[in-house]
């Protein structure tokens, strides 16, 4: 039976031939397209076109589109089957059956040639091979087990000849080909089409994006590489800081000198002078000043506050050399007058959009030389007191925090404060009596070492110079009698008799600091975790690869070192003359005549007490 009997007088608009002559994709048409679509010609000659009404066109189409829908999910649903069943066996290749809908036949007009389901006319396809074209299947009339579900009825088309004299019917397909066809080659992707107006034109084809790996082990490498990092300079720093402090006081204090440098670059670059509504070129840089400006106060602050030190704790060289005199009795106005120029230069300095910034960044560094080159001053006091003073209370702040760590990660579970969420009040506490116990035990094992306890009256000592001094007080035993009471209880406990306990009063000193490193130094480190918040920053820099910048490890070290200069000057630290006061006193007070004066009295007093001078 041919493709043209078969046809129909009245025509389906839900065949796919037909969805394809009518050269619709998607969406709707206008008015005007709507208006001139005529229905296809029929078969038989002669016949006269019938026009339809809008309302019926509107209604073929949405079938169509519908239908064209059904057949893309069929064919996606066909790749997949493909995907996941094995190839078959080629003696199922053989018989392919072509069916289509009913409807489909029926609405296919006189004019058109027959077609395959994959617009490939039969006829063609056997002259070009010699031999009768395949009988294909139709996508829908697969059995439901690969995916199918045949929605209408279906006739069986037989193939054409390649000779249209002498046509001769197929072979009938057995029931085992048509039960198990072949299973159609891959249908292709569409390609994806952008519509311009009526005219869809094709996308330029994507590249392949590289798909990241999953964030959580993105991540937990991430954090590895950051713990080997941070553990690796941790015992750089360590190893450095150890080598540096037997080398001698000089190294320690170039040590202090560069840790308050990074420090000062750090916070002072988190100002800006940048403006969001410049225009010109000029505006929209930074203002040339500022930079300079801001390491120019930082030096005129250090030559005075270390020019001090370097008087009061090197009287007896500074006094003894003309040149250094000149120095050390006009400091104080040189320091003023470099301060001066500095002023004068920022004045100068200002210019219009940019006032509010610059004053603000006045303030800003002066803020800044006041809590870190006033306090690392400090520090380099305590290392010229004697290295105790330096070395175990940063001990003390490191201790805690370590402990601090330890316990709360082991029972803290009550938060402490907003500005540091980690901080928990167990780990606070259980800090507090840990480091307690350590300061102790700690600064009693060092305050042995006459290094470490010796104030310093030469730069060029060091660990192995073998330094001897007359230790301060506090660093002497004493012994300390029990009550009556107290005594008898050790004594029965230990088994021998036991009156008195031996002690040092640098242990209760240790005390205090320790409270103070424990309670007070850590609200060091939350200033500072509030400054980071205030600027919405995670670290002050990365001066110290895994540890962040210099001002996050120092935060805590500067309220300690200030406050152990307090209590050292203040409580500990003996007054008395020296041969360095009394050479001041004599430079700066008395003219040259008294002092001839005074050598001639000082050696006639020298020679009374049977002492020959040269």
């Amino acid at each position: 039976m041919s493709r043209i009997a078969l046809q129909g007088s009245q025509p389906s608009w839900t065949s796919r031939t037909t969805f394809d002559a009518l050269g619709v994709e998607s969406g709707e048409d206008t008015d005007e397209e709507l208006g001139s679509v005529e229905e296809p010609t029929s078969a038989a000659e002669g016949s006269e076109p019938v026009r339809l009404t809008k309302s019926a066109i509107k209604k073929q189409k949405a079938l169509a589109r519908q239908e064209k829908r059904q057949q893309e999910k069929a064919a996606r649903a066909a790749a997949r089957a493909r995907s996941a069943q094995p190839s078959p066996a080629p003696e199922q290749q053989q018989a392919k059956v072509d069916v289509v809908p009913d409807s489909s036949v029926e609405s296919l007009p006189a004019s058109e040639p027959p077609t395959s389901v994959n617009g490939i006319s039969h006829v063609d396809e056997a002259k070009q091979n010699g031999a009768p074209p395949a009988v294909e299947e139709s996508d829908a009339s697969k059995p439901q087990s690969n995916g199918y579900a045949p929605t209408d009825s279906y006739i069986i088309v037989p193939p054409i000849l390649a000779s249209e004299d002498a046509p001769s019917p197929p072979a009938k397909p057995s029931v085992e080909d048509i039960k198990e066809p072949a299973l159609p080659p891959p249908v292709p992707a569409p390609a994806p089409v952008v519509r311009k107006g009526h005219v869809e034109i094709a996308a330029p084809p994507q590249k392949e994006i590289a798909v990241p790996p999953p964030p959580q082990d993105s991540e937990s490498a991430k954090k590895r590489q950051n713990a080997l990092t941070r553990t690796l300079w941790t015992f750089i720093m360590i190893g450095g800081f150890l080598t540096l402090l037997l080398m001698g006081h000089a190294y320690m204090i170039v040590l202090v000198m560069l840790c308050a440098t990074l420090v000062y670059r750090e916070v002072t670059a988190l100002f800006s002078l940048k403006t969001k509504d410049s225009d010109s070129l000029e505006d929209r840089g930074r203002d040339p000043w500022s930079k300079t400006l801001n390491w120019y106060f930082f030096a005129v602050a250090n030559y005075y506050l270390y020019g001090e030190s370097i008087i009061y704790y090197f009287k007896h060289v500074v006094f003894s050399d003309a040149q250094l005199t000149l120095f050390a009795t006009n400091h104080r106005i040189i320091s003023f007058s470099l301060y001066t120029i500095g002023f004068v230069g920022f004045v100068m300095s200002l210019k219009r959009g940019y006032l509010k910034q610059q004053f603000g960044m006045f303030c800003w560094v002066h803020m800044t030389l006041l809590l870190i080159v006033v306090s690392s001053h400090f520090i380099v006091n305590n290392i010229l007191e004697g290295m105790i003073w330096f070395w175990v209370p940063a001990s003390l702040v490191i201790c805690n925090d370590v402990f601090a760590y330890i316990w709360g990660i082991t029972v803290g579970r009550t938060p402490l404060i907003k500005l540091s969420p980690k901080k928990t009040v167990e780990g606070f506490v259980g800090a507090f009596f840990s480091t307690m116990v350590f300061g102790v035990l700690w600064g009693t094992y060092f305050m042995q070492f006459q290094y470490m306890i010796c104030p310093v009256n030469d730069l060029g000592v060091s660990a192995f110079s073998g330094a001897q001094c007359d230790p301060n007080p506090v660093f002497l035993w004493r012994d300390w009698t029990m009550p009556a009471p107290m005594s008898l209880f050790a004594s029965s406990v230990l088994g021998r008799t036991v009156t008195t306990i031996p002690y040092a009063p640098y242990q209760l000193h240790l005390l205090f600091m320790s409270g103070f490193a424990s309670l007070v130094a850590p609200f060091g480190g939350f200033f500072a975790s509030g400054f980071k918040r205030a600027f919405d920053i995670k670290d002050f820099g990365h001066s110290i690869p895994g540890h962040g910048g210099m001002t996050d490890r120092m935060d805590c070290q500067f309220l300690m070192g200030v406050f152990t200069y307090v209590y050292y000057s203040s409580l500990i630290r003996e007054v008395h003359v020296s041969v360095g006061s009394v050479l001041q006193t004599i430079v700066s007070g008395l003219t040259v005549k008294e002092q001839l004066e005074l050598m001639v009295d000082l050696k006639r007093y020298l020679e009374g007490q049977g002492i020959s001078l040269p």
